[in-house]
């Protein structure tokens, strides 16, 4: 989903009130890693509350918030988890996998040639055929009429400067990246887990 897109879907804390009229599937658990920093920003860290019910049992993981909704067994009544910490801390790996989505997500869904955030896709700085690899530091987001435009040249001969250099990313730039881009339900349980600056609704 491109920038434009994100920004217009206005992400809001919910409060608890909203729980009795939302349907289970759409109760997830934000998952904190050992440390209670979330796994992963953008995407956010969410797993099924089934999923985080079973990790519950299985002691992998504990209970920080819950959501006023009940899942009823014949023996137990327990509260959906709507925030869960890892009981092992999981190291993240250095790099980011180098993948279409964080491709765009480092280059913040945006041409890196016009700024345009529509009809992207990816050009290689350095043509392949004069040897430009398939790299992260080759490779930049581009809107298909600048990537048609530029054609099979080099940024110097069709006179046209990215915005900023490619870089292999860490995976902590990624998620700093993410921070600018929060989904659409946010439940208020998780407020004090996250860091962006939304308004908590009423």
């Amino acid at each position: 989903m491109f920038k434009a897109e994100l920004i217009e879907r206005a992400a809001h804390f919910r409060s608890a009130m909203e729980d009795p009229t939302r349907r289970l599937e759409s109760c997830p658990a934000l998952v904190l890693n050992a440390d209670f920093t979330p796994l992963s920003y953008y995407p956010l860290s969410l797993w099924p509350w089934q999923t985080a019910i079973k990790a519950v049992f299985l002691e992998r993981v504990d209970i920080v918030a819950s959501y006023d909704r009940l899942v009823h067994s014949p023996s137990l009544d327990m509260q959906i988890p709507s925030v869960i910490a890892l009981r092992q801390y999981v190291r993240p790996s250095e790099f980011p996998a180098f993948t279409r989505f964080n491709v765009f997500l480092r280059d913040r869904f945006a041409c890196q040639y016009c700024g345009c955030e529509q009809q992207l896709t990816f050009d290689h700085v350095v043509p392949r055929r004069l040897g430009g690899r398939t790299t992260w530091e080759n490779i930049l987001t581009a809107c298909a009429p600048c990537n048609m435009r530029k054609g099979g040249r080099t940024p110097k001969q069709a006179q046209m400067h990215p915005l900023v250099k490619p870089i292999r990313p860490t995976n902590w730039q990624l998620q700093q990246r993410g921070k600018s881009f929060p989904p659409n339900y946010l439940h208020e349980t998780w407020r004090d887990w996250l860091y962006w600056d939304i308004e908590l609704e009423a």
